[in-house]
């Protein structure tokens, strides 16, 4: 599921040698029906191609060296500019965003899967605020707190229901972090704590905190137990367009967006209504009856920032996780994910938020799992050109 509501920066000055001789045959866009060039391409050879062909559809020159160093990109480039010569697109700044999260990937062998992540989809994960930090994102992408955008799993490649848009501050911090690592980094910064070594213990720049809301990202996209699902504390809520593979953080992320909207009560009260057994219900009600006093008692806010933080925040004490654990685990993992189905077709969902369920197999869908996120290594297969001409290529799905 996911619910929809750079490594480090994805700018680049590298200086790097090109592996590929250029091929002046091959300066030919698939899709304009000319002959293929003698010599097939590979993956990466073909990703960097059609990275310069949209560079040049839009009319943006790639940024140096590649506009001038022999590669792929710039062979694409100079093809898709002697076709579209100034007959080009404007380019938005999603857009340009777009072409340099591509660049970045590409340069570094990572995959990113095209179907999905578009402009129009990086620019639904825009958020004003890093989930991490908390610290507003108005900065430029080399600043600490600049907006990059992050692979959760760094497994896996750029693709949708895998992307965040996080601080660089924090994206430089996480790196490969994946859920085992960040939280027990997290632990181990919360008994230096304790101890009293220092006063605010900090790894890579971050304190117990935010290593802990890294721990809890991480987590939605790593497939769990469902017994230890049913015990991570929601300390970030999930980020737009992003994916949740445990059904009892989904449950736990359905009831928490509740409380963002108005009509909450009868939402919950509806919610509690289709749980089945009256002890079900008892324990739903005892966690919830403990767990909102600890979000109202932040304040009344008017901002929706500060509710979310709220919300976020009353997930770290210690009673209402008590209470939480119990009642989550009455239900199995299906019957989490049930309840959230039931939820939606009873139209108890709050303003904003769209929900929709994947298989196991949608759900990683163009994530390159087998090669770790990387381009697989081999030839253009004979039917991909068409396949990507056509728009039929498989595409992964976004539970939002």
């Amino acid at each position: 599921m996911s619910l929809r509501h750079p490594e480090f920066a994805m700018t680049t000055n590298l200086s790097t040698r090109d592996l590929f001789p250029a091929d002046l045959a091959a300066i030919v866009h698939p899709c304009t029906g000319r002959p293929a060039p003698a010599a097939p391409l590979t993956n990466h050879q073909q990703i960097g191609f059609d990275l310069g062909w949209d560079h040049a559809h839009h009319g943006i020159t790639p940024p140096a060296p590649y506009a001038h160093e022999p590669s792929p990109l710039r062979n694409g480039w100079l093809a898709g500019a002697a076709t579209f010569g100034t007959r080009t697109l404007t380019p938005t700044a999603a857009v340009r965003q777009w072409l340099q999260l591509r660049l970045h990937a590409w340069l570094r062998g990572r995959n990113v899967e095209l179907f999905q992540v578009t402009p129009h989809h990086l620019r639904q994960l825009a958020t004003s605020h890093c989930p991490i930090t908390r610290a507003v994102l108005d900065h430029p992408a080399d600043h600490g707190h600049g907006t990059t955008i992050d692979r959760v799993r760094h497994d896996a490649g750029y693709a949708g229901g895998n992307l965040v848009v996080m601080s660089a501050r924090a994206n430089l911090a996480k790196a490969a972090h994946g859920f085992e690592a960040a939280i027990a980094i997290a632990r181990r910064l919360e008994a230096e704590a304790i101890r009293g070594n220092t006063t605010a213990p900090q790894h890579e720049g971050l304190n117990a905190a935010q290593w802990g809301r890294i721990a809890v990202l991480c987590s939605y996209v790593e497939p769990l137990a469902h017994a230890r699902a049913c015990e991570l504390p929601l300390l970030v809520l999930p980020p737009n367009r992003l994916r949740l593979f445990n059904p009892a953080q989904a449950l736990q992320a359905f009831i928490s967006q509740q409380l963002l909207s108005s009509g909450w009560s009868q939402r919950i009260n509806a919610i509690e209504a289709l749980l089945r057994g009256s002890a079900t219900r008892r324990a739903f009600r005892s966690f919830f009856q403990t767990w909102l006093p600890r979000v109202l008692e932040a304040g009344r806010s008017t901002d929706p920032q500060r509710v979310r933080w709220a919300v976020e925040d009353a997930w770290g004490h210690a009673v209402v996780m008590q209470r939480w654990v119990y009642f989550a685990t009455l239900l199995s993992a299906p019957q989490c994910e049930s309840l959230v189905q039931r939820a939606v077709v009873d139209r108890l969902v709050p303003d904003g938020l769209r929900i929709e369920p994947l298989g196991d197999a949608d759900a990683t869908e163009g994530w390159c799992l087998d090669t770790k996120g990387y381009v697989p290594h081999g030839l253009v297969s004979p039917d991909w050109r068409e396949q990507r001409a056509r728009g039929t290529a498989p595409v992964g799905q976004t539970l939002h």
